[in-house]
């Protein structure tokens, strides 16, 4: 594994050196190169202008932020060169907050961060230990590519993770998302008592861990299987189609999901795989009177 970064961790007068490395493994993506179809030759990439169709080169092209439909407001690279942020080759712990303290939304890019030198391995396994035992996470900030971003440091199996992190300009509110003031006052005094009784127990039942969860990714073993077999000449394989799921109420749905899954356990067959088909591929609808209206309108 190649380390991308190498700096230190500071919090107050404690300092960590460190290498950071990438925790995505880019290498298992696959990808296509476009071709021509006559002779397999790459397609190129031209930079070509919109406007009068002619293909320009690097030093013809300008970075423009629009402000207004067809207005620009030029920036320069001399422009950008003086709001350059001050390298420090640091992570600066600004401080340490509780981890549900940060929105999921706030988590980005995930890197390794590894201790650089035999001298900071036991700072490094002390900070991992304290903010275990703590249950508190470092979250500051650092220059890795011209700009400054906001990271948080946290205990990770036996190591640390640096999580990149959005600031919070960057996200959307929920508030915002469409028809959710609508289901904000659900809560469990408004909601079906039966229904949230069945829903409980459901959940319940269903209730596993991460490693028996098929985590397999289903359309990259499709892909790579079809690739070998353009490459080998072999027959390609095609996957089979699913059935046609039914729809049913919600009340429906859920008993048949706990007597799915009531059936799965009894009889001691019961695997990630297979464990309660009806709960993962039921579509629920409305039931009583919001399910007629619906059918009335369809209609």
């Amino acid at each position: 594994m190649r380390n991308i970064w190498k700096g230190t961790i500071r919090f107050s007068l404690v300092s960590i050196p460190v290498r950071i490395y990438n925790a995505i493994e880019t290498s298992e993506k696959i990808q296509f190169n476009q071709l021509h179809r006559d002779d397999f030759g790459p397609i190129g990439y031209d930079k070509r202008c919109k406007k009068c169709s002619q293909v320009v080169t690097n030093d013809q092209i300008a970075k423009g932020y629009q402000y207004e439909p067809d207005r620009y407001a030029i920036v320069e690279p001399d422009d950008l060169a003086k709001i350059k942020i001050k390298t420090t080759k640091a992570v600066d712990i600004v401080g340490f907050v509780n981890r549900e303290e940060i929105p999921s939304t706030f988590y980005d890019a995930p890197y390794f961060a590894g201790p650089d030198g035999a001298a900071s391995e036991n700072p490094y396994a002390l900070l991992r230990e304290v903010m275990t035992q703590t249950g508190k996470i470092a979250v500051g900030k650092v220059v890795l590519r011209d700009r400054e971003d906001l990271v948080a440091v946290l205990p990770h199996e036996n190591g640390l993770l640096l999580q990149k992190l959005r600031y919070p300009h960057e996200l959307r509110k929920m508030a915002d998302v469409p028809q959710i003031e609508n289901v904000q006052q659900l809560d469990a005094q408004n909601l079906n008592a039966n229904e949230l009784e069945l829903a409980t127990s459901l959940v319940e039942q269903l209730a596993t861990t991460l490693p028996d969860i098929d985590t397999q990714d289903n359309y990259f073993n499709a892909l790579r299987t079809l690739i070998n077999s353009k490459i080998t000449g072999s027959e390609v394989a095609e996957l089979e189609e699913v059935d046609e799921v039914p729809r049913l109420d919600l009340m429906s749905a859920l008993k048949k999901s706990l007597e799915a899954s009531s059936r799965k356990d009894q009889s001691g067959t019961r695997t990630t795989e297979a464990a309660a088909p009806d709960s993962r591929t039921l579509t629920l609808v409305p039931s009583s009177s919001t399910a007629r209206t619906r059918k009335k309108k369809t209609a």
